[in-house]
């Protein structure tokens, strides 16, 4: 497979205060995405407090979990593919105007449920609109290209738009669907992060660390893909205990074998390098401690988030901070600020994992000290990047 190419060359001239925010896709997402991990985790423990009313079309849990998984996840997934469908099939994809038209559709998704006077369905559709208008833009370029693997994103997309679907639905009155929308969403969601882990991790730390052999492995990759399927699957149609928590396991074997074969100690040199390689390592513990919980040996609200605020969220923090530094020309070297938001992000994952776990007496202390480091870390990703995000590629070349 092709990989994403992400500005190895050092830049050339400045060009930098040109205003571009919708000169190619990571542009607009990633600042969305951005300003909306902030605010959603903001709202979320105003709720959590009882400051802020819940938006009554999901209520109070079914708002938060939605809006990370289809609000803020898929904002990173659209403005990663949208640059790396570009460079894989050199194709164009959306730019300018339209560009600008599908970010506000995303928008519209995030504020509906919050104007009192919009009916449900006006609310739903206002949602459901974004994913497959996303798919939509990146149906051309990928159908034009040779290289029929990329195609996959395709219906990966889709599945990802029917789980919204199924949690609509329940906002709707219409069937008690919510909780698999969720569940397919997260795991369509893993799956995407291990193809794509699987085809850039390997390549940055060849890269970035002198002497590292990351090894491929076909079977590894097989079983990575394989386990983390029948582990949807059979969450989806049966979820027998035993059944999850022995592929829950074989999800995690597979991920410690990647780790270990790609790991050199030289990634520590390199911040943007290592908090990839947690998200994988919590990507990893996260399906250990789902393993455990199936058979009620660990709270299965703790080990989800050891997935979501965790594998998802460091893996696409990680993935915006060098994607905006390499496609804007820029030495994937990010400042003292970002590296500091990379160590927040950890601390806030294992406060929310482990200290309710330990101290359950303390839980709503730990929720607002974990949630209160998530939006820390996102302001700090904001406060550099945007400017960086909004400004044209400091070496000349467009996107």
């Amino acid at each position: 497979m092709a990989v994403i190419q992400l500005g190895e060359r050092p830049p050339t001239p400045d060009n930098s205060n040109s205003f571009a925010p919708f000169a190619l896709g990571f542009r607009p997402f990633f600042i969305l995405a951005g300003l909306g991990a902030v605010l959603i985790l903001g709202t979320w423990l105003g709720i959590w407090t009882g400051h802020i009313p819940a938006p009554d079309y999901y209520g109070m849990i079914g708002w938060h979990s939605h809006e990370m998984l289809f609000g803020y996840t898929s904002a990173v997934i659209a403005g990663f593919l949208l640059t790396a469908v570009r460079n894989w099939t050199g194709i164009d994809t959306l730019i300018g105007k339209p560009l600008a038209m599908l970010a506000l559709v995303w928008l519209a998704g995030r504020l509906a449920p919050f104007i009192p006077i919009l009916p449900d369905p006006v609310i739903a559709i206002s949602d459901l609109m974004f994913l497959p208008l996303f798919a939509l833009a990146l149906y051309g370029p990928l159908m034009r290209a040779q290289n029929k693997i990329n195609r996959v994103f395709l219906p990966m997309i889709s599945v990802m738009a029917l789980a919204n679907l199924l949690v609509h639905a329940q906002s709707l009155h219409l069937f008690d669907t919510a909780i698999q929308g969720n569940d397919l969403m997260l795991n369509t969601v893993l799956l995407l992060l291990i193809l794509v882990s699987g085809r850039v991790l390997p390549f940055f730390t060849e890269k970035a660390v002198t002497g590292s052999q990351p090894r491929f492995n076909r079977n590894r990759e097989r079983l990575a893909f394989g386990a983390i399927i029948l582990w949807t699957l059979a969450e989806l149609l049966f979820p027998n205990p035993w059944l999850l928590g022995i592929l829950a396991l074989t999800v995690a074997f597979s991920q410690l074998w990647r780790l270990i074969d790609w790991y050199h100690p030289g990634i520590w040199q390199v911040p943007i390098l290592w908090v990839l390689f947690t998200g994988l390592a919590w990507f990893a513990l996260g399906f250990l401690l789902n393993s455990l919980a199936s058979l009620e040996l660990f709270p299965a609200n703790l080990a989800t988030h050891a997935l979501t605020t965790g594998a998802v969220g460091i893996l696409t923090l990680g993935m915006m901070s060098r994607v905006a530094l390499g496609h804007t020309g820029r030495s994937l070297q990010p400042p003292r600020l970002v590296e500091l938001s990379f160590i927040a992000i950890n601390l806030a994952v294992a406060l929310r994992v482990f200290a309710p776990y330990v101290a359950p007496n303390q839980y709503g202390l730990w929720i607002q000290l974990s949630g209160g480091l998530w939006v820390l870390c996102f302001l700090l990703f904001i406060l550099f990047y945007l400017p960086v995000l909004l400004k044209s590629r400091i070496d000349g070349r467009p996107g």
